[in-house]
């Protein structure tokens, strides 16, 4: 750990690995992750609008260490996690020759990240790879757990594995080079962390956003380190999504399927769906007399401040009018979904949200429907 950068640990006995945080760790990645890089061959797999730039910077620390080193890139947009994008991966990866000791890289966002773990999952039967996450959302979520996997035309990740990555490196310089809407997205997962378990959290966020949002260097290494913490925690407890790691999932079986009607084609990024999503989680809680509603107006208003959509309706400005029975049912062919029953995260309560695999289909509908009680 560097000076200047935060390490949360990721507690998983013998898979256990850093997370390191701060501005600058591009440059100093062969002292990060040496040992897991040196003398081995190293192939980074970016995301092609970072190739030349942050990629490169990673590229040149590493092969001061590497024993060979070689670059691939994939566009960035949710399309890339498909079993075409999977499959010409593989068949590249293989062409370079590689054997059981290749360290895979994966550089950009969620949708790289997502999708080269997958592919180290699979490539002999399982290969190292590390992450580094360049977006705000994989930085706080996405690159830390061990999710991987792609798409399919009925549903999102419904093929991948748990396989952890032998560490994250998160370069908070990166964030500095993105469109503010790409940074807006990422915040709701963020404020996502406050509201399943963490009402002190979203107070500070409600306080503190403008400053998250806008490049504070402290404000965006706390934020991302906390973030990271609360993440490792629910993994370490529940690493295969069997009961507590569910709850990372809040407002994301309604955000998915809002991803799915618009064809994952970037009309609306992810967080600005899950945005929504985890409004609409509030509305069905409040529905359901769980929360109140003192607690979805500052849900709403939060999220709104931090310049995101919170409704169906806003939505369908970039997707078309939205039907809701259409959205049921992609929500019933979740990979949450349980006997036939859509598994859903009901807040009680900002910071108190819980697993309900018992919702009425009928409340869901209203809810995307636009009524209440």
């Amino acid at each position: 750990m560097t000076a200047s950068s935060i390490e949360v640990a990721v507690d998983l006995g013998d898979r256990h690995y850093p997370i390191h945080i701060g501005a600058g760790l591009l440059g100093k990645a062969d002292e990060l992750v040496a040992a897991h890089v040196e003398g081995r061959h190293v192939i980074i797999i970016s995301d092609s609008a970072v190739r030349e730039s942050h990629a490169q910077v990673l590229a040149t620390s590493l092969g001061r260490i590497a024993s060979r080193l070689d670059h691939l890139s994939l566009p960035g947009g949710e399309a890339t996690k498909s079993l075409t994008s999977y499959a010409s991966l593989m068949e590249d990866l293989l062409g370079l020759g590689v054997d059981r000791r290749v360290v895979l890289v994966a550089v950009g966002g969620g949708v790289i990240g997502d999708l080269v773990g997958f592919a180290a999952a699979s490539l002999l039967r399982g290969v190292d790879f590390i992450q580094v996450p360049t977006t705000l959302l994989a930085q706080v979520d996405s690159s830390v757990g061990g999710k991987t996997g792609i798409n399919a035309r009925v549903g999102k990740n419904l093929i991948g594995a748990f396989y952890q990555p032998r560490a994250v490196l998160a370069d908070t310089a990166t964030l500095k080079t993105l469109p503010q809407r790409e940074c807006r997205a990422g915040y709701a997962e963020v404020a996502k962390y406050g509201l399943l378990g963490d009402a002190d959290f979203f107070a500070w966020l409600e306080n503190n956003h403008a400053q998250v949002l806008g490049g504070d260097d402290t404000a965006q290494a706390s934020t991302i380190a906390h973030c990271c913490r609360a993440k490792a925690a629910i993994v370490a407890a529940d690493e295969r999504e069997s009961g507590k790691r569910a709850l990372l999932n809040l407002g994301h079986t309604f955000g998915h399927a809002y991803e799915a009607e618009g064809g994952y084609d970037g009309s609306v990024l992810h967080g600005e769906a899950i945005a929504a999503g985890m409004v609409d989680a509030f509305r069905l809680a409040c529905r359901l007399g769980h929360a109140g509603t003192d607690d979805l107006e500052r849900v709403r208003q939060h999220l709104m401040a931090a310049g995101l959509p919170v409704s169906r309706q806003q939505l369908s400005n970039r997707l078309g009018e939205v039907d809701a029975s259409r959205l049921l049912n992609h929500m019933k062919k979740d990979k949450k979904a349980s006997a036939g029953h859509v598994v859903l995260i009901v807040p009680h309560g900002i910071g108190d949200a819980r697993i309900d695999a018992n919702v009425d289909a009928a409340d869901v509908l209203a809810v995307l429907e636009g009524e209440m009680v």
